[in-house]
């Protein structure tokens, strides 16, 4: 397995919360008079580039996309029933969820769409909470698309079986 420091240009990579980004570059910066390398990142659904400098890769939690295994993980996660909802209010749920989305953990991501779809049968989601549950999805379809070399409507189909 590679390391994060060994990106090449072409590679794909995950930023987190932000999803599956290309590397098109790596390029040397002056930044208050001391040379960086920064990997350029072409964020996949929106094109935005983000820079992240090649000795922060690590802190800011960018990594390969996941294996196989780790999808079958996704998918066990994903298939569990046993969810439980407190009567939390929506918007300390929604924090809860938010919280989960930074960490950066595609299994995190798992949870926080697993549970919003399990909830959305018990009650109307939120604004807030649909647009998270599309969200949760898009991350995990795009990374598992990216992973497996399918398209991202194979993925989200074998997905949505899961919850109907």
């Amino acid at each position: 397995m590679q390391t994060q420091h060994e990106f090449k240009v072409g590679d794909k990579a995950v930023y987190p919360a932000r999803g599956v980004a290309e590397i098109v570059s790596i390029e040397e910066k002056d930044i208050a008079g001391n040379r960086q390398q920064f990997y350029v990142l072409r964020l996949l659904d929106t094109d935005q580039k983000i820079m992240v400098p090649v000795n922060n890769a690590d802190s800011v939690g960018l990594r390969p996309p996941i294996s196989e295994q780790e999808i079958r993980e996704i998918f066990s996660i994903l298939k569990e029933q046993t969810i439980a909802f407190d009567n939390q209010t929506w918007n300390r749920r929604y924090r809860g969820f938010m919280d989960k989305i930074k960490t950066g953990s595609v299994f995190d991501v798992a949870e926080v769409m697993r549970d919003l779809y399990r909830l959305k049968v018990e009650k109307s989601l939120s604004f807030g909470e649909r647009q998270m549950l599309e969200r949760a999805r898009n991350l995990i379809v795009k990374e598992i698309a990216v992973a497996r070399k399918n398209s991202e409507d194979t993925v989200q189909n074998e997905i949505e079986r899961i919850f109907h």
